[in-house]
């Protein structure tokens, strides 16, 4: 016998019926969870933190990662892609910057649930 679930079979339906009238739409748990898969990767997720300090090029995150340019612009466009970076040319060089504070929340509070 597992502790770990219930023995019967039996629901509380008042409790049942008050989470599925807050329950989240479809469309918003499919973003949120994009948006997770989006910053479970490694090297996006230094991305992050990087440009949370600061705005940076590509030039520039290809250095402090020790990546190859063509590889920070491709995790880059699968940011801007799910709206976590946006980017401004200033005359040749294009700087990185996050798209909103949501982004930085997200960080600091993985980094403090890491560090538990």
């Amino acid at each position: 016998m597992k502790e770990d679930v219930c023995e019967i079979d039996s629901h509380n339906e008042e409790a049942v019926a008050e989470i599925k009238k807050k329950m989240l739409e479809d469309e918003i748990i499919l973003n949120i969870t994009e948006g997770f898969k989006a910053i479970g990767d490694p090297t996006r997720l230094k991305i992050l933190f990087a440009l949370s300090q600061k705005e940076l090029c590509v030039c520039d995150l290809a250095s402090i990662l020790d990546m190859n340019q063509s590889a920070i612009s491709h995790q880059l466009r699968t940011l801007r892609d799910k709206n976590m970076v946006k980017y401004k040319k200033e005359g040749k060089m294009a700087r990185y910057y996050l798209a909103d504070g949501h982004v930085i929340t997200l960080i600091k509070m993985g980094i403090e649930h890491a560090r538990e």
